[in-house]
Parts: structure tokens; C-alpha cells; sequence
């Protein structure tokens, strides 16, 4: 584990080093962005740093509606209700269910934000289709499946194959959608519209904000009136919500998102007509993250001053997850040297 003294950005310094940076989560390379920052700042000065007040509290600040209208219109959902993280997102969803008497299920590589104590995925879609015919049997009341829109396996997005095998119409399904929304896949909107088409008997998204949009929160995307029942739990009542500047700088920000997502659009489009191994990776269309399970790509990188994503996740005990992700902070230039040293190692 190496450690930084500021943002992970395009380069980082280890160990009095300077090296190209592949990893992390910023998709769209916001987070130190000159005009990005001009408008963060400025809302901060607006609404402060921090809004610690319950969403509850009889003072309201008008931006949590303007943000939620927007994102709605942005993912064409009936509503959302933003929170302060992508975790608390989902933990929200799933205490609510779990309170309310249903049982929950779990897709494979369903992220751990999901989960309710120490419930575990299912091994795959079948044996996930068979425990819910068992449990449809037995009851009325509808399953929870939860799963990742874009689960880095070609499970889910784009096709969804795996899960049209699933009783859809006889359950509610619970997307975590952090990996897509906001991204250049449809557009920014992320899968909700894709979900629907397969007309499950409930939709609801969860994300975070921050991998896409580059600001700290969290949303809910569903029907209204289970956004409104998810409002009104003591849960979400007792929360912080996202950060006010958060929030507004989302909503101004929409002009630099869109040229970022082309940006990384290219980049994408770059790597995979410059790779000649796309053998040894896994990834999804129009997403920025190519994961690997040979090391030898990893070290030929490092050795080459190169640092990808690479790491035991989500503990010690899980298998290295390791990834090459593009970001629109990178340069055509840079696309260019890791498809190279790809090339040259597979020569």
C-alpha cells in the first residue's frame, strides 16, 4: 500500500517518485479540475462546508428539491431523495425492506454497500432462480433482489442476461448503480431506463454521487411513493443529508460533465482500438474500467512507473481486484503509453 500526500489525480508522487495513475474511482477527473473547483468553491462559500441538519428540520434549504428535480429528469425516475453517501444510500433501502418483513436476496457480485449483517451472494443466477421460485411459493410477499447494474463481469450491463432469467414480474429489485450514472454509458443516466424495460414489479436504484459526478452523496431513485415512504423513515430522518454545495454544484456543473463524459468516451475508444490483447481483460461497453487477473501485467506497468488499481477487495480475505481505469484527467498521450506496454508485453 503506498501512500499519497494529496489527490490521486492523473500523477502521484511515491516514495519521492512521480508515476502515471490508472486507478481509483474519478472517473471524469473532476475532483481537481480548475473550473469544477471554481464552481464547488463558490457554492461552499454559499452554503458552507457542512449541513449537519436532519432533512426533517423546519428550516429547509430549497436546493435538496432543485437537485432531486434534476437528477430525476437526468435518469427519468418519478423521484429521488439524495443522502450523504452511496453506502448510506442502499443501507437505506435495505433496513427499510428488511424492517417491512421482506425477504432479501442477493445477485452475484452484488456490492458489499448492499448487504444487511452477514447475508451472502448467491453463487449464480441460477441458484438465485431457484431460491426465489421457493420463496414465491411460500408467500405473496415479493422478494428483494439486490445487484450491481455494472458488476465488472458482463453479468448486468448491457444485456442484463443473467437476470432476465430471474421472475421479475414477482419481484422488487434494488440496483446499486454507483459504476454507471454519470458516466458516458446512456448518456450519464445510468441504467434505470435499461432496468425498467424488463419490467420488474418495483424498481429502485441507489448510487453515489462522487464516482461520477465528483461530489460526496448519495441518491434513491424509485417510484414516489416509495421515495416518500424512504423519507419518511427515522433512518433517513436522522441522517445528515448531502451537502448543500454538493448538491448545487452537481446541478451547475451539467455543461462541464458532458464534455468530460466525451472526453472519456475518446479515451475509451482510444484503448481498445490501440490494445491488441483485450483477451486478458474484462470490461463493459462504454465503461472506463479494464480489470485483469494476470500480475505480470501489473508489474510490467509498475516497472514502467505505472500504478493501477491493485488490492484485496473488500477485505484481505477477498481475491486482488485489479483494474486499469481510463479517467477523462488523462492524456491521449497516456492511453497511448499503457496500450504500448500492453502490446510490448504480450509480444
Amino acid at each position: 500500500m503506498a501512500t499519497v500526500t494529496s489527490f490521486p489525480s492523473r500523477k502521484i508522487t511515491i516514495n519521492g517518485s512521480k508515476k502515471l495513475y490508472f486507478g481509483g474511482t474519478a472517473y471524469l477527473g473532476l475532483q481537481t479540475h480548475p473550473k469544477f473547483l471554481k464552481i464547488h468553491i463558490k457554492n461552499i462559500k454559499k452554503y458552507g462546508t457542512n449541513y449537519g441538519a436532519s432533512r426533517k428540520s423546519n428550516i429547509k434549504i430549497d436546493v435538496f428539491d432543485k437537485a432531486e428535480k434534476h437528477l430525476v429528469k437526468l435518469v427519468k425516475s418519478e423521484a429521488c431523495a439524495t443522502v450523504s453517501s452511496g453506502f448510506l444510500a442502499s443501507q437505506l433501502a435495505c433496513n427499510f425492506f428488511k424492517a417491512n418483513g421482506h425477504s432479501v436476496y442477493y445477485a452475484p457480485n452484488a456490492h458489499i454497500s448492499l448487504h444487511h449483517y452477514n447475508s451472502k451472494n448467491s453463487s449464480s443466477y441460477s441458484e438465485l432462480n431457484v431460491t426465489l421460485e421457493k420463496h414465491l411459493k411460500k408467500t405473496d410477499k415479493p422478494p428483494i433482489v439486490f445487484l450491481d447494474s455494472l458488476d465488472f463481469n458482463g453479468c448486468n450491463y448491457p444485456n442484463f442476461e443473467a437476470l432476465q432469467q430471474l421472475p421479475l414480474d414477482k419481484i422488487i429489485l434494488i440496483a446499486d448503480d454507483s459504476h454507471a450514472i454519470g458516466l458516458p454509458l446512456n448518456n450519464g443516466a445510468g441504467c434505470f431506463s435499461s432496468l425498467k424495460e424488463f419490467h420488474p414489479k418495483e424498481l429502485i436504484i441507489c448510487t453515489s454521487l462522487g464516482k461520477g459526478f465528483a461530489v460526496q452523496g448519495g441518491a434513491l431513485f424509485g417510484t414516489k411513493k416509495r421515495i416518500e415512504q424512504l423519507k419518511n423513515t427515522a433512518f433517513y430522518g436522522g441522517a445528515s443529508p448531502a451537502s448543500p454545495a454538493n448538491l448545487a454544484t452537481l446541478i451547475e456543473a451539467e455543461v462541464i460533465y458532458k464534455k468530460r463524459q466525451q472526453r472519456l468516451a475518446k479515451h475509451i475508444a482510444a484503448f481498445l482500438i490501440k490494445t491488441n490483447h483485450l483477451e486478458h481483460f474484462s470490461y463493459t461497453p462504454n465503461h472506463a474500467a479494464f480489470s485483469f487477473s494476470n500480475q505480470k501485467i501489473t508489474k510490467h506497468l509498475e516497472d514502467n512507473n505505472i500504478v493501477v488499481t491493485n488490492f484485496n477487495y473488500p477485505n484481505e480475505d477477498s481475491a486482488t481486484m485489479s483494474r486499469i481505469v481510463l479517467s477523462a484527467h488523462h492524456k491521449k498521450k497516456d492511453i497511448e503509453l499503457v496500450c504500448n506496454l500492453i502490446n510490448t508485453l504480450h509480444k
